[in-house]
Order: structure tokens, then C-alpha cells, then sequence
């Protein structure tokens, strides 16, 4: 596995417990990867005492107590740290050794056929080759936008955001996705001053429904964030560079120029941008493909343009859903493959069909962790009308709920569903709200089973809790239906 972070492991895992097949995790930087470290479970570490103390400031009986209070920012990082296990990957190592998996630290490139050559933390190198598969898990880095002056200026990426040592007074982030939300969420929750997100889109959030994105900037602009749609960066500078590490402030005062003509000054720049596939420097032009860029995979996760079925690529690295549970899948899937084609069996004839990812790829499902929480699955409507599918769609407003009221008296929150008219079936749903994350796995299961509306009314949720969200979409629904026959 050239790789061992989660997908890496997950790919490792899946091949060997088994089948009787060796496997080695190649990895240069901690076992466990992005999410374990730098990603996924730093951010939510950060991102839960704020959702705590937030959810306390909206229920009377607990509100009087909590009143102006603030995060107690160095408890806060000491359990970000704890999470993270102080950026140490022992328990990862001994949880792989432990498995039979073998863990060699170094940086590995392929050099031919099944061939991995490692260059090892000691110094030397070490030629790997394999009896039956390479598995491409390198992930992705943080894209850097080709601004003048901003490389030079050392910007915060998402490795500085999520493990930040200190909280500087201003802050300026560049990207309204994902990460850009997030990170703008705990910052604001941590106390910057004077946080201002500088994003190109009319709307945060662009994947998501409209609705979703709106919702989140209200939420970021109650809390004092400055949202700055439709703007461009023309310009960084940065007299004072310093290169102090991961999380600590880089140097002094930055200097951002807009391309409206507007000047921003900030302590920190986060770039919040997007990433890029880690695939540059692994040999990629030694089988035959151009280095750089995603790999091109079919759904048992095989590299195509590569003969003899032995090279697999899963998560970031293929880009086909950049996201840790999704990199998983695909490497449960790629190594149930890869044991099965070790032992002369066709995984795409005689055997089960949970050995492709054409199905789940069919359902991809996200939370975004900001105040409210977003979650979704599916394709949203102008995705689905963009591949033309004929939709119908329902919306609800999840602040008439009781179960939602019971969370917050001044709740806001929004749902839709998106339906295949010609099959009368779910193929996409969204959720904004608070406590709306662990609706996503009901939908995404609805969504994989291709269950129809006549089928989810027989889903009762229970009461009184959001999920409740589900009978009164289905009734609005309906409502919409018989109207629309009335004519």
C-alpha cells in the first residue's frame, strides 16, 4: 500500500484478514493519515465545545448559567491534542502490527511492474514487489491559488487551522467550501476578533442546495464573521516571514488585496482552496501514466490505462469523492478485490456485489460541522437536472418540527428531497439544521436501497425528534401532488 492513511490501512486490512495474502503499509508521515492528524478529527475536536456551548445558550434553565461565558480555549486545544494523540501514530503502528500488516517509514515511488522502491526514513532504499497488487493511497495536500506574494507569505493551510497553537486576533480565509466554513466556525468560537471569509461564489457552500449555504452564512454572520461573496484575492504581502510551524502564527501583519480594491489586515491567512492529489513524485511514468493529476479508476478501483489488473488507487488520490469514509469504502471494496482476484475468482462475475463502488458512489454522503450543520447525499436538484433526470422535489422547514424545538427555541433549519419522477424513487436529500448529522445515514440508506415514496411512508419516525422531518416531507409532498391534479 503505497500510502497508510485510512484508506491505505482500510485497503491493507480488507485484502489480507482473509485470504491468507502479506501486506505493507508504505508511509512517510504518520500512520493514520490526514484524518487522523491534521483533517477529520482535529476539526470536529475544535468544532464540538462551540456546539456545546451554543446549544446551552438556547435552552432557559441552562442559558442564565452559561450567559456571556467563552470557551476555555487552552482546555480546548489540550483535547484536540488528547484526540490526535499528540500527533503520535503509535497506537496506528501497533494496531497495523497487530492486524500482520507489516509498516515501512519512507516515501515510496513505483519503478515498474507490481515494483515500489523506497526511499526509508534511515536514509537508504528498499525495493517492494509485490505477488498480486499496488495500491495508490497517497491522499491529497492543500491547493495554494497561484495569487502574487501568497506562497511567499507562508499562509495557515488546513494542517495550521485544525492544529493551531494560538489563536490570533485577526484572521482572513480565502475558500467558501467546506474547510473555509468550518475553520471560520471554531475560529469564531475560539474568539478571533475580526474573522473575514473572502470567497469567489455568490453563495457558501456552491455544492450544496442554495438553501444550505445561506443558512450557514446567516449563522457565521450572527456570530460576527465579515463574508466577503464574489470577491477575488489580487494580492498577499508579508514584510515579516517566519517559518515557525505548523499552527503558529507565520510572521506578522499580512496585507490582502481584493480585486474590488478593498484592503484587508490580518494577523493569519488561512487558504481554504480546494487540494490536489498527492501523485507527482510516485512514479507514475514508470507504468506508463503522466505523473500528477487524479487516477482514473473503474469501480473495483483498478487504475485503468495499466495492464494486468495489479494497480489499484483509492481515496483522494482517484478523485472521486474527496472525503475519508468514501476513500474507505473504496478501499474495502479494492481489497476484497484484490484477494479475490489473487484466488482466481472474478469479483465482477461471481461475486457478491458489494466488490464495486458503482453503488455507493451512486449516494455520496457528507456532513459539513458548521452552526448549522449541513448533511446531504445524492445529487442536489440542479445536479440531477444538469444529468438529465426529470425531478420532482420537496422542502420543509425543520424549525416547525417539536423535536426541534425541544433543541433550540429559535431553531432554523431547512430539508429537501429530490425524487426520480419516472420511478417515484429517492435519489437525493438535504438537511440544514441544528442536530441534523445523523440524519444523513437514513437517507443515504434510502438512497442505496432506491426506495420509493410509497415505501418511506411506511418508515415511521419517531417522536418527537427530527426525524420527524421525514413524515412531514411526505405529507408536503403528497399536498403538492393532489393540488397539481386539481389542476
Amino acid at each position: 500500500m503505497l500510502g497508510g492513511g485510512a484508506a491505505g490501512e482500510n485497503a491493507a486490512q480488507y485484502a489480507t484478514q482473509f485470504s491468507g495474502l502479506d501486506s505493507v503499509l508504505v508511509e512517510g508521515e504518520l500512520l493514520g493519515g490526514e484524518c487522523s492528524y491534521w483533517a477529520c478529527m482535529p476539526s470536529k475536536a475544535l468544532l464540538r465545545p462551540g456546539e456545546v456551548l451554543d446549544a446551552a445558550r438556547h435552552v432557559p434553565g441552562v442559558s442564565s448559567i452559561v450567559g456571556d461565558a467563552r470557551l476555555d480555549v487552552p482546555a480546548v486545544l489540550a483535547r484536540r491534542d488528547a484526540i490526535v494523540n499528540g500527533l503520535s501514530d503509535a497506537s496506528q503502528v501497533q494496531w497495523a502490527l497487530g492486524a500482520g500488516i507489516d509498516v515501512i517509514r519512507g516515501s515510496g515511488r513505483l519503478a515498474g511492474e507490481r515494483t515500489v522502491v523506497v526511499s526509508t526514513a534511515a536514509g537508504g532504499t528498499r525495493t517492494l514487489t509485490a505477488r498480486h497488487a499496488v495500491v495508490v493511497a497517497t491522499g491529497s495536500f492543500p491547493a495554494v491559488p497561484r495569487i502574487a506574494g501568497l506562497r511567499e507569505a507562508l499562509p495557515w493551510d488546513s494542517r495550521d487551522v485544525t492544529n493551531l497553537h494560538v489563536v490570533p486576533r485577526r484572521v482572513v480565509v480565502l475558500g467558501g467550501g467546506v474547510v473555509g466554513c468550518e475553520a471560520a466556525t471554531w475560529l469564531s468560537a475560539l474568539g478571533v476578533e475580526e474573522l473575514t471569509v473572502v470567497y469567489r461564489g455568490a453563495e457558501l457552500l456552491p455544492r450544496q442546495e442554495p438553501f444550505a449555504g445561506r443558512l450557514v452564512a446567516d449563522g457565521l454572520r450572527s456570530a460576527g464573521v465579515r463574508l466577503l461573496p464574489e470577491r477575488g484575492v489580487s494580492e498577499v504581502r508579508r514584510a515579516d516571514v517566519r517559518a515557525t510551524g505548523t499552527g503558529l502564527p507565520h510572521g506578522g501583519e499580512v496585507t490582502v488585496l481584493l480585486d474590488d480594491g478593498t484592503t484587508l489586515l490580518a494577523d493569519e491567512i488561512v487558504v481554504a482552496t480546494g487540494r490536489t492529489p498527492r501523485t507527482d513524485d510516485i512514479g507514475l511514468s514508470a507504468v506508463g501514466l503522466a505523473d500528477g493529476g487524479y487516477l482514473d479508476v473503474d469501480d473495483q478501483q483498478t487504475v485503468r490505462g495499466v495492464d494486468g489488473q495489479w494497480l489499484y488507487a483509492v481515496g483522494d488520490v482517484c478523485g472521486r469523492a474527496l472525503l475519508t469514509h468514501m476513500g474507505k469504502y473504496q478501499a474495502r471494496v479494492a481489497g476484497e478485490v484484490i484477494a479475490a482476484r489473487a484466488a482466481g475468482r472474478n469479483p465482477g462475475g461471481d461475486e457478491p456485489s458489494r466488490l464495486s463502488t458503482a453503488t455507493g458512489h451512486r449516494a455520496v454522503p457528507q456532513v459539513t460541522f458548521t452552526s448549522p450543520e449541513v448533511g446531504s447525499v445524492g445529487p442536489t436538484e440542479e445536479e440531477a437536472r444538469a444529468a438529465g433526470v426529470d425531478v420532482e422535489t420537496v422542502e420543509y422547514d425543520l424549525a416547525a418540527l417539536a423535536g426541534t424545538y425541544l433543541l433550540k427555541e429559535d431553531y432554523t433549519g431547512r430539508a429537501k428531497l429530490v425524487i426520480e419522477r419516472s420511478t417515484d424513487t429517492l435519489i437525493g436529500a438535504t438537511f440544514a439544521g441544528t442536530g441534523i448529522a445523523e440524519l444523513v445515514h437514513a437517507a443515504t440508506t434510502a438512497v442505496v436501497a432506491r426506495m420509493t415514496v410509497s415505501s418511506l411512508w411506511h418508515a415511521v419516525p419517531s417522536y418527537p425528534t427530527v426525524s420527524e422531518i421525514w413524515l412531514r416531507l411526505l405529507e408536503t409532498l403528497e399536498a403538492q401532488r393532489r393540488k397539481t391534479e386539481r389542476g
